[in-house]
């Protein structure tokens, strides 16, 4: 498989011999984005934000590879323990945390701790004393599909003050984050986003602070079907605003998912139903928003995989503009409205979704009975 696995999939996935829905991956191309990053921002250590995708074969390719990872939860840790990895390696990030899950960590070995409130501080500075914290700024990211808004992050004079605050509880101001939004569309986010930190760095300094790790976050795009900034433009870019910083903290960290893993992937799931309510022509698919493709939910207009179909020629077919929905008994469970696909498609037929690998599985539930797509790996 390649990365443009939506017009590759019909040939390659019909040798497959596993009953639809499934949710293939190819671990070469995993291994391959890492790369790609690595080469794209030299100098950058690569902490993979495993929310995005917490299969066991990732984070085992990932972690041979040379990858570091990001948690959310004590939960994930336990994951990453179960390969080998040094918890000592490990950030941290979630702004709120349960105080149960800051000691498990400290406890396992963590020592990188994100926060943005002085309600998190406390509860860093009882639960994993003497720890590093860095925090998190809040930063444009309205040219994300998936912005935070105001969920998490602090301004700059918030920022600093709560760094002189940790100090004084007896942590290290360590590092300074931020996240321009998941699948973010403009390099220029990045270059607002680093010279806000920069900001953050300067006045600390002037504290006797000097900050020994700026993370970059995540929000790094994969490719769909809309054109997006590629990773060799946005490592420009973050090289050219690093060399503006007032100075170069020992480490240089961001926290990809997406762009990692979700190319990598294709869902293959079968129609159950083809309708016509109206003028709308409806296909209702074994996987739905609920099972899989919850993200078409949670972005303005729909999301656009890269898709194809099991019809011979997909691509020479006349088409119709279809309204695509789920198993589930539920009125939101739609993937996506007026999504050009052959004419003839009919029950018995397979859609594949293209660039699946992200945010799929890991958020994909049992509802109604309907059990999500079976995870396959090829390749690695």
């Amino acid at each position: 498989m390649t990365t443009a696995l939506a017009s590759a999939a019909p040939i390659a996935l019909q040798l497959i011999d596993v009953p639809t829905p499934y949710l293939v991956t190819d671990l070469t191309v995993v291994a391959g984005r890492y790369v790609q990053f690595l080469c794209a921002m030299p100098g950058v250590r690569v902490h993979y934000a495993m929310k995005c995708n917490s299969s066991p074969e990732i984070l085992r390719t990932l972690a041979a590879a040379g990858s570091a990872f990001e948690i959310s939860s004590i939960a994930e840790l336990r994951m990453l323990q179960v390969h080998g990895v040094d918890p000592a390696d490990v950030l941290y990030s979630h702004p709120i945390k349960a105080p149960g899950m800051i000691a498990a960590a400290w406890k396992a070995g963590v020592r990188r701790f994100g926060f943005d409130s002085p309600g998190e501080l406390a509860k860093i500075a009882e639960n994993a004393p003497d720890s590093a914290v860095y925090v998190r700024l809040r930063v444009d990211d309205t040219t994300s599909v998936f912005p935070a808004g105001n969920t998490f992050g602090t301004d700059n004079d918030e920022a600093y003050d709560l760094m002189l605050l940790a100090r004084r509880m007896g942590l290290q101001p360590y590092g300074v984050t931020f996240h321009v939004g998941s699948q973010c569309q403009s390099t220029g986010a990045w270059r607002s986003a680093i010279r806000q930190a920069g900001e953050l760095m300067d006045r600390l300094r002037d504290e006797g602070i000097e900050l020994e790790m700026l993370d970059l976050g995540g929000g790094f795009p994969a490719h769909y079907v809309a054109g997006d900034p590629s990773i060799e433009q946005l490592g420009q870019v973050v090289a050219e605003e690093i060399a503006l910083l007032p100075y170069r903290p020992a480490l240089v960290t961001a926290e990809p998912g997406r762009f990692l893993v979700a190319e990598a992937s294709v869902l293959a799931a079968k129609v159950i139903g083809r309708e016509l309510r109206g003028e709308e022509h409806w296909l209702y698919l074994e996987v739905g928003a609920y099972h899989g493709l919850m993200e078409s939910l949670q972005s303005p207009g729909g999301w656009d995989y890269p898709m194809s179909s099991s019809l011979p020629d997909h691509d020479a077919q006349p088409t119709l503009p279809f309204t695509i929905a789920g198993p589930s008994g539920h009125a939101t469970d739609v993937v996506g409205y007026a999504i050009p696909l052959p004419a003839g498609l009919t029950v018995g037929d397979v859609l594949y979704f293209g660039s699946a690998g992200a945010y799929t599985l890991a958020y994909a539930s049992n509802f109604n009975g309907f059990a999500p797509p079976t995870p396959v790996f090829v390749g690695g």
